[in-house]
């Protein structure tokens, strides 16, 4: 059957109308491809940013003191990178770091520390900060070492007295000093589980709390001490001996042992830490009044 002229356009004007429409949803997908791609790139980074971090393995005196509390809000607001600390003994935060278990560590054994970065294990061991080691015992003071500034003359009274002594007992930085210390003056020490002296393989405060219960004496660091409450009566007994001296350092874990390991954001950390704003943060953290960690010296380096 002839088609007629107006038949023949209103068929071009549907087909017209057709292709139109078809473009049109063809633009809208695309569209919204367009658009699910962005949502998801912005997600994707929204969460890298969320998730940006570094693990840090540090020895319990930095956490039980209160310093990481006061100076990694600081770090963050600085940077956007978040601290996540694994608070352990020094001898276990070298052991994290020797596994690659960690991007950075923050320690207080410079021998260790020296023989970690010698083994390849880590790279650019930097001198942080300071304080010192102190004696605390019971008032009662049993071994006579009150006033002393000698560790030397009061482990030897303590020992002569076997008054009981808590050790730590968990290869830390602060148990890795005591056992020097005993070694150096030739102080023979009866079994660690029985008898005057103790071997509880705790962390500081843990140890700080049972010395406390017992009526003990202990090796502590000051910072630790000043941050803790349940003292009973535990007071500083010895202190000021220049073999007390307890130096930290910063050492990032090698990339080149472990390439999983997050050196850009852990050299941020790094270099933050070792600068005048992080020695300023650190040195700006004071309890009543008491600063607890110092600029590093010329000693922290042997």
């Amino acid at each position: 059957m002839p088609i007629t002229a107006e038949a023949a356009i209103r068929d071009r004007m549907r087909g017209s109308i057709d292709r139109a429409g078809a473009n049109e949803r063809c633009g809208a997908r695309a569209m919204m491809r367009i658009a699910a791609v962005l949502v998801s790139v912005l997600v994707c980074g929204y969460a890298q940013a969320a998730d940006r971090f570094i693990t840090l393995s540090s020895t319990t005196s930095t956490q039980d003191s209160g310093l990481f509390g006061h100076i990694l809000p600081i770090f963050k607001a600085a940077t956007g990178i978040d601290v996540h600390v694994v608070a352990v003994g020094t001898g276990q935060a070298l052991a994290i770091g020797q596994r690659g278990d960690a991007d950075a560590l923050l320690v207080h054994d410079r021998r260790g520390e020296d023989t970690f970065v010698a083994e390849g294990y880590g790279i650019d061991r930097r001198d942080v900060m300071y304080n010192d080691f102190v004696i605390v015992g019971p008032k009662a003071d049993p071994a006579h070492i009150r006033g002393l500034n000698d560790a030397g003359k009061a482990l030897r009274r303590i020992a002569a007295a076997e008054a009981p002594f808590v050790s730590r007992g968990d290869d830390s930085g602060t148990n890795r000093m005591e056992v020097r210390l005993w070694n150096s003056f030739s102080i023979h020490l009866p079994d660690p589980h029985s008898g005057w002296y103790r071997d509880v393989g705790q962390g500081m405060g843990a140890t700080l709390n049972i010395a406390a219960a017992m009526n003990a004496y202990t090796l502590t660091d000051r910072a630790t001490w000043t941050n803790f409450k349940n003292r009973r009566d535990l007071e500083i007994l010895t202190e000021g001996d220049p073999v007390l001296f307890n130096p930290y350092g910063s050492i990032l874990v090698n990339p080149a042992k472990w390439p999983k390991v997050k050196i850009g954001d852990a050299r941020t950390w790094h270099e933050w830490l070792t600068s005048k704003a992080g020695l300023a943060a650190i040195t700006s953290y004071k309890i009543n009044g008491e600063e607890l960690f110092f600029p590093p010296r010329q000693q922290a380096s042997h």
